[in-house]
């Protein structure tokens, strides 16, 4: 690995400390927890993180980076969001925040950030169409014909479009429990009653 360079670096000496975060941080790795590690100002800390990530050689490779993407952004505090606004200003890079309807409101309580903004895209919900073209690829798979022109099947289409609204993340809910249904009951075909008994598996409520 290059040694970092400049007057304040040295060569890294690997103590029984760094060994000790490295076990640390393979086990925080290794088990998805969350890991604090603290100590005073000059211990080490920054330079053993610095080690165990291989940051003198991925540093490098981030000033090429053209975007940053912040999802659920609502959850951020105004320090968070100040320094990203900061970030934007000090390097050549796109910003995209993601968040909920609303948010749009809250960032123009940030002039300094609001005042950047370019570009807004509003993401709605699947429109009917989109809801059918979903369907369709899942019921394929599920070696189940699904016709819009029989009764039937319009029927349980109008019924998923009803219950999920679009919402893509409860159409893929309802799918699965559909699909649960049908493999029990060993059915081969869609239904509104199919549909419903899905329904009434799940939670209809704040996705």
């Amino acid at each position: 690995m290059t040694e970092p360079s400049g007057r304040r670096s040295s060569r890294f000496i690997p103590t029984r400390e760094h060994r000790r975060f490295v076990e640390f941080a393979n086990a925080v790795r290794n088990h998805r927890y969350i890991g604090l590690c603290y100590g005073p100002a000059g211990v080490g800390k920054t330079l053993s993180a610095r080690r165990y990530a291989n940051w003198d050689l991925a540093e490098p490779l981030l000033e090429r980076i053209e975007l940053v993407i912040i999802d659920e952004v609502e959850r951020l505090k105004y320090a968070a969001i100040e320094h990203l606004r900061d970030l934007f200003d000090r390097n050549d890079i796109g910003l995209i925040f993601i968040g909920m309807p609303g948010i749009e409101k809250r960032m123009s309580y940030f002039p300094q950030l609001y005042s950047r903004v370019g570009f807004a895209h509003q993401y709605p919900p699947l429109q009917s169409d989109e809801v059918i073209f979903v369907l369709q690829r899942h019921c394929k798979r599920l070696g189940v014909t699904l016709d819009v022109d029989d009764f039937t099947d319009a029927q349980a289409i109008a019924a998923i479009v009803r219950i999920t609204g679009g919402n893509f993340r409860l159409l893929h809910r309802l799918l699965v429990q559909t699909e649960r249904i049908l493999r029990i009951n060993e059915l081969v075909g869609l239904s509104e009653d199919v549909v419903e008994a899905a329904r009434e598996t799940l939670i209809i409520g704040a996705n």
